[in-house]
């Protein structure tokens, strides 16, 4: 009875340990997800708050055409001196002319961040976010706009690029979040064909506004050839573009490029590898 009795207390002993160390890797897990959900509700509260300082266009802004009369058009067109070189004729008989979906209050953000560059907008996937710009490409890629840390990190510019956008090819990140904020949507240009919807995104500057044509999207390595920054335009940038076009996995019209075509790559990581990445091109219209 003895030896059955100790046999039995070694038994009780070892089935103890086993279960104390799954229940110590179970409330781990559970923390590290509670971790994880905080983390994730802290950045989008964070970035839902900075909204406030963006507002839609009224719908009646949003479609503005430029009406002249009959007897004002042929005035303007008789006299040479009245017509500026920079309007051209569609402008003229009253073609409508696309302004921003938002109005961006860039003092306020400013004020709060000024490494801020601009506001992003992409219609078709509900994606609006400021877009900041740090010493090096670590800074944001895990702290917020307004400072935090936090693994939502900011849609950021690519250190090497001008701030002003007048780079031939400007890069901007975002984490793939789970929860589909930052550019946790971003895929859905080509897999649940969102393109469709709309082939346009924004940005906006605190000097400028402008539209880009979606043309391209698919996945790529991370070190692939469409991170390639270019000096200057030429034979060498037009050829990339049209190589990048090459690869889209969407069937959207490829527009006409020469050595003014500015484009923004938009870059996240494929959820499946993470060697893979993203990406989405558009280039900027004339409008």
């Amino acid at each position: 009875m003895t030896k059955k009795k100790k046999r039995r207390s070694k038994g009780q002993i070892v089935w103890s340990v086993m279960f104390a160390a799954a229940l110590l890797v179970l409330c781990f897990s559970v923390f590290q997800l509670i971790k994880i959900f905080l983390d994730y509700k802290e950045g989008t509260d964070e970035y839902e708050e900075l909204r406030q300082y963006t507002a839609a266009m009224e719908p009646e802004q949003e479609n503005v055409t430029q009406e002249v009369s009959e007897s004002d058009e042929e005035k303007t067109i008789s006299s040479s001196e009245s017509i500026p070189e920079s309007i051209s004729e569609s402008e003229l008989i009253g073609e409508s002319v696309p302004l921003p979906p938002l109005t961006v209050d860039f003092e306020s953000l400013k004020g709060i961040n000024p490494d801020v560059c601009g506001w992003l907008y992409i219609e078709a996937l509900e994606i609006s976010y400021p877009v900041v710009q740090g010493a090096d490409n670590d800074t944001y890629l895990h702290t917020t706009y307004e400072g935090k840390s936090n693994y939502a990190g900011s849609i950021f510019m690519d250190y090497q690029n001008s701030s002003t956008l007048d780079d031939c090819n400007t890069i901007i990140y975002g984490h793939n979040m789970k929860n589909l904020s930052m550019f946790g949507k971003l895929k859905q240009i080509k897999e649940q064909e969102k393109y469709k919807e709309s082939i346009y995104f924004w940005i906006l500057t605190p000097d400028e506004n402008y539209r880009y044509q979606i043309y391209t999207a698919f996945y790529t390595e991370a070190d692939g050839d469409v991170y390639t920054l270019f000096s200057q335009s030429g034979e060498e940038f037009r050829n990339y573009l049209e190589q990048m076009a090459g690869c889209s996995g969407i069937p959207v019209e490829v527009p006409e490029f020469d050595e003014r075509s500015r484009v923004v790559t938009l870059s996240t990581c494929a959820a499946r590898d993470s060697s893979q990445r993203f990406v989405v091109q558009g280039v900027r219209t004339a409008d």
